[in-house]
């Protein structure tokens, strides 16, 4: 795996000016509450370009006359703490790992990078700069984009995130065969869960099923699962999952698996009692039939927006025939998001949205009705690898037709 890592990093450093540093930082932990830390998540950058799970880690590329000098600065041992806290990071498991052969300490980069700002030939400085908005919290690139500011103002900062997010947006056959497998995991999950329903359990119930089997198979949630009954449906981001299931009523399961840190992300709406009523087989086969054309319209040179008005368009006829609408202005009170997100290493995974598809993109197509009068919330994902001459559904073979789900659950 490791000469993968390094073909990765060559493609970026093609891209860096001569002249130049680039600097990764793979994350710190997050204090919880009191000595009590978040789970640790190492950031996906950094991953992406040297397989490295460790925080306070650094990756350094010094690039000079068009030649270049990797550095990893991993922590020093301290045999008092891992017993608290586990085993350090070894230069040789770091080597192994991610190619580079050139290990350094964690406490002393600053000094390092000092000494090297000071040299006169770094004229450009690349940092991953991702900034969700101005009043966001700092991160660590950008406190030393900061510094860099403060004290070396002829020093050119380059922002590494879009660089690097769209080396992410085509996904190497690695990659595909990873998020196959946290495809797997779902289906088996989602399978197994369903077959647990039963009104009057818990919605946090069914997510305890669906969890089991991600435990059996060493995976995780890849997003907190979204197991909402009835008028809890119409929420898009519901997490409570605190409230009793109804007969008759439809739960909507929006759920994913993060296996070896690639994700998917997959939607099915179920009746809880294993039949659908009248009502919900119109709504739902509005919701069916969009998924369906934007799938078969996901292909090379296609944008996520044209999809997305390919959705508006089939959702917009299904209620005007049901009489539930009549203008396009009024869609938005029954379908209020996208239908597409790139996916990857992050559930919405980075990427420009604007540029047409190519084979290697991975995307999701998950068109919804939402009627929030009656309660009913209705939504169906599926995930599409673009091909040279379409796409594939690699969640195919998770039932989403009114018949295969009542017949699952009469099983």
């Amino acid at each position: 795996m490791k000469d993968m890592f390094c073909k990765r990093r060559q493609i970026l450093h093609e891209q860096l000016e001569d002249n130049s540093i680039a600097i990764l930082f793979s994350g710190s932990t997050v204090q919880k509450s009191a000595d009590a830390d978040y789970k640790f998540y190492t950031n996906n950058h950094f991953f992406y370009l040297t397989g490295i799970e460790r925080e306070n880690v650094v990756y350094l590329c010094e690039k000079k006359s068009n030649m270049t000098k990797e550095t990893v600065f991993i922590k020093k041992q301290n045999i008092d703490l891992e017993k608290w806290v586990g085993r350090y990071l070894t230069k040789d498991e770091c080597r192994s790992i991610s190619g580079i052969s050139e290990i350094s300490h964690y406490e002393d980069f600053d000094d390092y990078l000092l000494k090297l700002l000071n040299n006169s030939h770094i004229k450009h400085a690349y940092l991953d700069l991702e900034n969700r908005g101005f009043d966001d919290y700092s991160t660590i690139p950008q406190k030393y984009s900061s510094r860099l500011t403060d004290r070396y103002a002829h020093i050119r900062q380059v922002n590494l995130h879009p660089i690097i997010s769209e080396m992410r947006r085509i996904k190497d056959a690695f990659e595909i065969e990873k998020i196959k497998e946290s495809i797997k995991i779902t289906r088996e999950a989602l399978s197994y869960m369903i077959q647990k329903i039963t009104a009057g359990m818990a919605e946090y119930e069914m997510e305890a099923h669906y969890n089991y089997i991600l435990n059996l198979n060493g995976a995780e949630p890849s997003f907190e699962t979204i197991a909402a009954s009835g008028s809890n449906a119409v929420i898009l981001h519901y997490v409570s999952n605190n409230q009793i299931v109804k007969s008759g009523d439809l739960i909507l399961f929006d759920l994913g698996v993060n296996k070896n840190k690639y994700c998917s992300d997959i939607t099915r709406t179920i009746p809880v009692n294993g039949v659908f009523t009248e009502r919900q087989k119109e709504l739902y086969r509005i919701v069916l039939e969009t998924n369906k054309k934007v799938i078969d319209a996901a292909k090379p040179g296609i944008t996520i927006n044209e999809l997305n008005e390919i959705a508006k368009s089939t959702i917009f006829e299904g209620l005007m025939h049901l009489k539930m609408i009549d203008n396009k202005d009024e869609l938005i009170k029954f379908y209020y998001h996208g239908v597409s997100h790139y996916l990857g290493l992050d559930v919405h995974d980075v990427g420009d949205r604007e540029k047409p598809l190519e084979p290697g993109c991975l995307i999701t197509v998950e068109p919804g009705v939402y009627v929030w009068d009656e309660g009913i919330g209705i939504r169906v994902e599926d995930d599409i690898l673009i091909t040279e001459n379409g796409n594939i559904n690699l969640s195919s073979e998770i039932p989403k037709e009114i018949y295969d789900i009542e017949k699952m659950m009469s099983n």
